[in-house]
Order: structure tokens, then sequence, then C-alpha cells
């Protein structure tokens, strides 16, 4: 199990606002069913590897057909091999919360 915080950044939209993208690709996450966390600076998502770059394809894909012009996506992934992790569990270690 790995997580990936990944940002999707709709450029060339007109607008400064992105939020109808930002539903849009909440909807791409939601078809896929991983487990998810939207924060207010971008998406962490608990999976498989495979799984989670696939993901990543699709969301960076996502704003194109909305009108976007460029897209510009910075992926981040923690693939531990040696233990499970799940969304919550880094932060929950260190605040003593439960995820």
């Amino acid at each position: 199990m790995a997580l990936m915080d990944i940002n999707v950044s709709p450029l060339g939209t007109g607008s400064t606002s992105v939020g109808h993208y930002v539903a849009g690709l909440v909807k791409i996450l939601d078809e896929k069913g991983l487990a998810y966390q939207v924060t207010d600076m971008g998406t962490i998502v608990e999976g498989d590897i495979d799984a989670l770059f696939n993901l990543a394809r699709s969301l960076h894909e996502g704003p194109f057909p909305e009108g976007a012009k460029r897209v510009y996506t910075v992926i981040k992934i923690d693939d531990r091999r040696d233990k499970e992790v799940h969304l919550g569990q880094k932060a929950a270690s260190i605040t003593g919360k439960r995820p």
C-alpha cells in the first residue's frame, strides 16, 4: 500500500477560479474507488502503486476536456514495502490522534 499526494493545477482557463475543475477531479476519484482526502493544497490518495499511477494520469488528463489549455501536476509518492500505511497514520503518530 502506498500514499500519493497529488496537486493538479489547470492553467489557461481564463479565470483564477478552478473550483469546477476540482469538482470534476473529485468525480474521477470517486469513480476509481480509492480512499482519498482532499486538502486545501492538494489530495492524498491511498492504494496499490499501479492504481495510484493510473489515477495520476486520469487526474492529470481530467481538466483538458473541461477546457483547460494547460495542466501542471505535482506528485509525491510514499511507497513503503516493509509495512502497510494508510491515510492519516503519519499525522496520528505525531499528534496522538487516531486517523
